[in-house]
């Protein structure tokens, strides 16, 4: 999703000169494809300067920085699990077979996506920091009341 109409618009140039791009790598052979490949090339490199020009519009990332070394053995783990998958089809010769090997590998993928990543960048995100230092810019350190409302002091009101 798209927080403004430039970036949506970006995202899409993108996704199109992406597709646009591969189908020129599928028929590079050919004189339409060659033209498939520049014309996608062309339309990623506008989505990229676009996303460039709105860089500064962004705000403050709610994620603190995470651990580097858990970042790359999250994405390890992902790619492992298409080794896994690739090798198994390479050791196997019968559908049984690749069959096992090709369900092992996306198993190792899901780990690597489901498990090991969020588990990285859940240690730093914003919700976890200690109260009073918000990194959201709008967001106030007590729950449920936000920092636009300066009249609301703790303790006073009454709970049912």
């Amino acid at each position: 999703m798209a927080a403004s109409k430039s970036q949506g618009s970006n995202f899409t140039l993108f996704l199109i000169g992406a597709t646009v791009l591969c189908g020129g790598i599928a028929y590079a052979a050919g004189a339409t494809g060659k033209l498939l490949l520049l014309l996608g090339a062309g339309m990623l490199l506008v989505s990229a300067v676009g996303f460039a020009r709105i860089k500064h519009l962004e705000g403050e990332t709610p994620v603190l920085p995470s651990p580097e070394v858990m970042k790359w053995v999250g994405a390890g783990v992902t790619l492992l699990g298409w080794v896994v998958t690739i090798g198994g089809l390479r050791m196997v010769s019968g559908n049984g077979g690749r069959i096992f090997f090709a369900l092992l590998g996306i198993g190792v993928s899901s780990f690597g996506i489901l498990y090991v990543l969020p588990a990285t960048f859940n240690k730093t995100a914003f919700w976890k920091k200690p109260a009073g230092s918000s990194a959201r810019i709008g967001y106030g350190s007590l729950p449920g009341k936000s920092a636009t409302e300066p009249h609301f002091t703790p303790g006073m009101g009454s709970v049912r």
